[in-house]
Parts: C-alpha cells; sequence; structure tokens
C-alpha cells in the first residue's frame, strides 16, 4: 500500500512557518503518543534549529505510562524535554507553562535583570491531527482554535494571547513530501494524521490488523470477541471481526469497507485498549535527525 499525501497548503504553511518561527522563543512539539517516532517531521529540524523546545507525547491516556516513560528517557537520552499529556484533561496543560519556564529561564531572567517584561513565545508544531490546537486551547481555558478529530483542520498560523505573560503561536499540521519508511506512513495514517478520503480504507484496515496482532492481539480479541489466534492469517481475523460485527453484504459476502472503518476508528477513539504503534528500538537510530 503507497500512501502519500502532501497537499499544497502544507507547503506553504511550512515556509510560513520558517519566516515566522524567528518571532518566538522556544517550540512546543506536539507528537500522538501512539506514534512518538513516526510524528517526527524531518523537515522540523531545520525550522527548531538552536530554539528550546519541548516534546509534548500527547494523547497519553491511549498509551500505558510505564511504555511512555521509556520514550521520555529516550528524548532525555537525545537532549529533548519532554512530557506526557492528554491536553482534554482540564488545567493538564499547566505542566507546558511550567517547563518552559524553565527552559527559558536564561531570557526571563535577562528580561527581569533590565526592567523590561516581555510575554514569552510559543510555536506549536507537530503532525495533522496530534492534538495541537486542543492542548492551545487547554491552556488558554476556553475556546480559542478550531478542533477536530481529523487531518488538515488548522490551515493558516494563528496567534493567541494567553495572558501577558505568554503568546502562543497554531500552526497547521505538517507532514513531508515523501514516506520513506512505509511503516510511518501506516501508523500516520492509523493515528489519522493522513487525510482518509486519500487511503484505501480497505487495505489500511488489513494492515492494521497485520501490524498491531503482533503485540498487541488480546486487544483484538477482547474488543471482537475472536476465536481466532495471533498466528492465523490476517485475512482470517479480518474475516471473523467482521462476521462477528455483522458487516455484511448482499449475498452474504462480507463487507471489508465497514470492518475497516469499524477498526480504524475503534482504535482512533480508544476503543481498543492502549496501544502504541511505534517500537522504542527500531526509532533509536532514527531519533539522532529529530
Amino acid at each position: 500500500m503507497v500512501i502519500q499525501w502532501y497537499p499544497g497548503h502544507m507547503d506553504k504553511a511550512l515556509r510560513e512557518m520558517q519566516k515566522t518561527v524567528k518571532l518566538v522563543d522556544a517550540i512546543v512539539y506536539v507528537l500522538d503518543a501512539r506514534a512518538p517516532y513516526s510524528c517526527i517531521n524531518p523537515k522540523y529540524k531545520e525550522l527548531i534549529g538552536n530554539k528550546p523546545a519541548l516534546l509534548v507525547l500527547n494523547k497519553a491516556d491511549l498509551v500505558e505510562e510505564n511504555l511512555l516513560n521509556e520514550w521520555v528517557n529516550l528524548f532525555a537520552h537525545y537532549g529533548y524535554e519532554s512530557i506526557m499529556l492528554n491536553s482534554t484533561i482540564t488545567n493538564a496543560t499547566k505542566m507546558v507553562l511550567s517547563k518552559m519556564q524553565i527552559l527559558l529561564k536564561d531570557k526571563i531572567q535577562r528580561n527581569k535583570a533590565k526592567g523590561v517584561h516581555l510575554p514569552l513565545r510559543f510555536m506549536v508544531i507537530g503532525v495533522p491531527n496530534c492534538g495541537k490546537s486542543t492542548l492551545i486551547n487547554n491552556v488558554c481555558a476556553n475556546k480559542k482554535t478550531e478542533t477536530g478529530n481529523k487531518a488538515g483542520v488548522t490551515r493558516a498560523n494563528q496567534w493567541v494571547k494567553i495572558n501577558s505573560d505568554y503568546e502562543i503561536l497554531d500552526t497547521p499540521g505538517t507532514l513531508w513530501p515523501s514516506f520513506a519508511d512505509k511503516k510511518v506512513a501506516l501508523n500516520l495514517a492509523y493515528i489519522g494524521s493522513i487525510k482518509d478520503e486519500v487511503l484505501d480504507i480497505e487495505e489500511l484496515g488489513y494492515a492494521f490488523i497485520e501490524d498491531i496482532k503482533k503485540t498487541f492481539f488480546e486487544n483484538l480479541k477482547q474488543r471482537y470477541a475472536l476465536k481466532s489466534c495471533a498466528d492465523d492469517e490476517t485475512i482470517t481475523i479480518f474475516d471473523e471481526i467482521c462476521i462477528n460485527r455483522g458487516f455484511k453484504l448482499r449475498g452474504n459476502e462480507i463487507d471489508y469497507t465497514r470492518g475497516a472503518k469499524s477498526i480504524i476508528d475503534d482504535f482512533r477513539k480508544g476503543r481498543l485498549g492502549k496501544i502504541i504503534l511505534d517500537n522504542i528500538e527500531d526509532a533509536k537510530n532514527g531519533l539522532k535527525n529529530i
């Protein structure tokens, strides 16, 4: 399955971000906790440059905490501060501002020594549908930016003033022109960072089962009351899921489209339990290029 989605507005958005990054003091880099490595956009490396950056493992409630702690430790090994977060919980994002106070303590002290009070400015970046706007709305304690559980809701930069101390720049979710790693592309599709309309949903559902049956088969088994086992052919498991859910067409044929949509939707909404898609061992070499 070949996955490719890089609409023109993303290229434009990245150019705008490169122009405005000089106006901010630090970067808040939002990653979907279910695919932290896959959410790292190689195009952001030049954008971030030497700016202080905080990695936010968002949607952390959808992954086991002990697994995310391994990623926090790995990021720390490469010199990056990171936190686990569920930005839908009221006031949860206060820790973002607390961490920024620490990352920018030298700048704060310099301003204080000069007798000036300037708001700290952050740029929030990430792939589509990783929860950037939800995080910002939480920080602001009320809805300031448009959100949605699909890719490409934010289409332009939006400055949001929290108070006299902080200003945040919300940016469109951006991908990169081509995916060298097929697994990364699939993971981004599973979490909704790639527009569903450009995907073959039946192939995506099949690929998802193929991927997670290796390590999270029990999640599938419990959700769909499966008699199959992890060693069975993927199509056998796919068939049983569709049959158990009553996804049939005329002539008693299996409706794979409905089945695939249901499986992907169950995963995205956490109904399959806590699942992480990225393997931390596979990611170690790639993280050198964060």
